[in-house]
């Protein structure tokens, strides 16, 4: 069975996962602060409006360093999902070192909350969110 696609622009795709029950985001491309901020604010509000708490962030195809949004993420953004009901927030890295230490200042930002897992792997990071029911 297919996601069913919730948005799409030129910098992500948000999915609707209805087997595993959670929204897949697909970040594609070079990534800054408002590309980001925009991107985080839309699948805050697709997670509210389908109130599905469990979310797939993949980053595996984004290139180059976005750390200028790094505190804004890690200090309104996870709050703002939390504060919505988020349970599991599961990252997949990219494989753009540029791109993994922005993750990376993120996660240090966020003092890496244990709602947080990082994978390489995106395989992993399914099999991982699975056993999260």
């Amino acid at each position: 069975m297919r996601n069913e696609l919730l948005y799409r622009d030129d910098h992500l795709a948000i999915e609707y996962n209805s087997i595993g029950d959670w929204i897949y985001v697909n970040w594609r491309g070079y990534q800054n602060y408002d590309t980001v901020v925009n991107g985080c604010q839309k699948m805050l509000e697709v997670m509210k409006t389908h109130a599905c708490y469990r979310i797939l962030n993949d980053n595996s195809q984004v290139e180059g360093q976005w750390s200028a949004a790094a505190k804004w993420v890690a200090e309104f953004w996870f709050p703002a999902l939390r504060e919505a009901g988020l349970k599991w927030f599961v990252w997949v890295y990219s494989p753009s070192i540029l791109s993994r230490l922005s993750a990376d200042k993120t996660l240090k930002l966020a003092e890496r909350p244990d709602y947080i897992q990082v994978f390489d792997d995106i395989d992993l990071a399914k099999d991982w969110l699975r056993s999260k029911i």
